[in-house]
Order: C-alpha cells, then sequence, then structure tokens
C-alpha cells in the first residue's frame, strides 16, 4: 500500500518538528513538507495534493479556518485534520470548513498516528473534549429532530457513522454492500440537512439518535 502523504501546517517551528519526527516513527507516513501558514498550506495542496493536511487551526496571516475552506473547494479528497491547543468556538468553524477530524494538541502521539490512518480510511474523529461543543454549538441550517424521519437501517448507518466506522466496516457490519451504504448515507444527509459524515456524526449526537462513546475517538 502507498504510504500516506501528510502535509504539517503549523506557525511554532518546535511544534513542526516535533510533529515530523513523531510521525517518522510510522513507516507507513511520508511526510513530504511543512508550511508556516495557511497560505503556505494551500499552496501546497495545490503543487503536491498531499493525502492529508495536520492544520494549525491559529496561524498569522491566513489562518487554519480560511485554508481549510480553501482547499476543501478546491480538493475535496484532501482530509484535514484540525490541531489546536484550546476548546474553543472554532472548532465549529473548522467542522463547517469540512475537516475529517478535530484534535488537541496534548494528543498523544500514537493517537494522532492511528487518527491519520483512520482519516485516510474515510472515518471521522471527534475528541471528546471537543464534542460537548460541537454539539452544543453546531446547529445552524439543522432541521428539527421531529422533522426527520430516517429509516431504522438509515439509524443503524448513522449510528456506525459516529462511532467512527468506514463504509466498508458498514457494510461488513450490516451485511450490505458498500454502494447501498452510500445511498444511505446519500439519504441520510439529504434528511439532516447536513454536508459531511462530521455534521451528521454532530446532529445524531445532538439530537440523542446515538449515544457518543469515548473510547472511539
Amino acid at each position: 500500500m502507498d504510504k500516506i502523504r501528510v502535509v504539517i501546517a503549523d506557525d511554532h517551528v518546535l511544534v513542526r518538528e516535533g510533529l515530523r519526527k513523531l510521525l517518522e516513527l510510522d513507516d507507513s507516513i511520508d511526510v513530504i513538507t511543512e508550511v508556516g501558514d495557511g497560505q503556505g498550506a494551500i499552496n501546497i495542496a495545490r503543487k503536491e495534493k498531499p493525502d492529508i493536511i495536520l492544520m494549525d487551526v491559529n496561524m498569522p496571516g491566513t489562518n487554519g479556518i480560511t485554508a481549510t475552506q480553501v482547499i476543501k473547494r478546491e480538493f475535496p479528497a484532501i482530509h484535514i485534520i484540525a490541531l489546536t491547543i484550546y476548546e474553543d468556538e472554532e472548532v465549529v468553524e473548522m467542522v463547517r470548513a469540512g475537516v475529517s477530524a478535530y484534535v488537541l494538541k496534548d494528543v498523544a502521539g500514537n493517537e494522532l498516528i492511528d487518527t491519520i490512518h483512520r482519516v485516510r480510511n474515510g472515518e471521522i474523529i471527534i475528541h471528546p473534549r471537543v464534542a460537548n461543543r460541537l454539539v452544543k454549538e453546531l446547529t445552524r441550517n439543522e432541521k428539527k429532530e421531529d422533522e426527520v424521519k430516517l429509516t431504522k437501517r438509515e439509524k443503524d448507518v448513522l449510528a456506525l457513522l459516529v462511532k467512527g466506522s468506514s463504509n466498508k466496516d458498514m457494510a461488513d457490519t450490516l451485511f450490505i454492500s458498500e454502494k447501498t451504504v452510500k445511498n444511505h448515507l446519500t439519504s441520510i444527509f439529504r434528511k439532516l440537512n447536513v454536508k459531511d459524515r462530521t455534521q451528521a456524526a454532530v446532529y445524531a449526537l445532538k439530537n440523542d439518535i446515538v449515544a457518543y462513546e469515548e473510547d472511539q475517538a
């Protein structure tokens, strides 16, 4: 299997160096370069088209939110993992911008590496310490719970999505094809009026459709 091509975007040199050394411990990850601001992340995304960008939220000039918006608009296939020190309101903006995971910088090294692999496989990662804030704040453009009519199978798919399951895992668990899983996800997104897996998961948590399990993050 090809190596996971990763770009590190952070304005602190020591943080970038530390992340590079950590990720280089995993032979399946290739850190192709480091950048110090959001515009640099945009430029390298256009040039290299990496698999994943570790994106610091707060950077001078073009910040992580704007950079993520631009990159996801131009290159939807690039996965972005947001990195931050704080559990603040910017988590909501990063989720709306299209990140695949939101991770605090004090996360253990093995957890970050695991997150990279899971994101590469199409999973979403919601850190337990920011999940509650997402549930409370990511409410814009959502339908009321009583307006949403999910089928039992759609609820099954949604529950697995919240747990971070990939489409293949969902298919194996529910004994259906991956194409059927994709069809269910399309229907779920439409009914919930959300754009992606992360927003669907947050909606499910907020409305108690499924329970959040911290050991899955």
